[in-house]
Order: structure tokens, then C-alpha cells, then sequence
């Protein structure tokens, strides 16, 4: 069973920057495209930035130019630095594969960005 801990969210003001982590209990960042979702209160969950197997990398329109996804296939780990966060990108953060591409593994807890005004 392969199990992903994100961390890094936080409290920051609008402008600001955060760098999230991604682990993975397994090596699946070498055979997986995977991705970075998020779901803000009332909204699904959606995918904001992904990153095949070979490297590929995919942002949603609203957070294009301002995230970068990236992953550390030795460390297990991926990433997702955050810089010039707006208010709207408060959300509850996850990591997972794609779904467009993959299966779903079981979602972790996430964690919390909170960006202020």
C-alpha cells in the first residue's frame, strides 16, 4: 500500500511564497505521472500542476508562471514551490498521480495554505 505525506502549508500574506512536500512510502515517482490538487472550501478537488514519469510538466491556468512542480525520484519526494500566492489559492493541498493518466492512490490528509489579503 503506498502511502503520500504532504507537508509545508502554512499561513503566509498575499505576494508570499511556500514550497510543499509530497512523500511517497514507495518508488513511484519513476513509473508515475503525478500531481499536485487542491480543493478550497465548497469547490472539488481540482489538479493544478502535474509531472509525468519523464519529467513533462502540465499547471492549470490559474497557476501558471507563479508554481513549479518537481520531484526527487532518490528522496521519493515531490515538490511544488509557490511563489506570488494570491488569496484565491487558499486551499487544502494534496499530492496524487494524474488521474488522467493513472489510477488514484489512496489520498493523503493534505495540508493547509492559507494566503492573506
Amino acid at each position: 500500500q503506498v502511502q503520500l505525506v504532504e507537508s509545508g502549508g502554512g499561513l503566509v500574506q498575499a505576494g508570499g511564497s511556500l514550497k510543499l512536500s509530497c512523500a511517497a512510502s514507495e518508488s513511484i515517482f519513476s513509473i508515475n505521472a503525478m500531481g499536485w490538487y487542491r480543493q478550497a472550501p465548497g469547490n472539488n478537488r481540482e489538479l493544478v500542476a502535474g509531472i509525468t514519469s519523464g519529467g513533462s510538466t502540465y499547471y492549470a491556468n490559474a497557476v501558471k508562471g507563479r508554481f513549479t512542480i518537481s520531484k526527487d525520484k532518490a528522496k521519493n519526494t515531490m515538490y511544488l514551490q509557490m511563489n506570488s500566492l494570491k488569496p484565491e489559492d487558499t486551499a487544502v493541498y494534496y499530492c496524487n498521480t494524474d488521474q488522467r493518466l493513472n489510477r488514484l492512490y489512496r489520498w493523503g490528509l493534505g495540508t493547509q495554505v492559507t494566503v492573506s489579503s
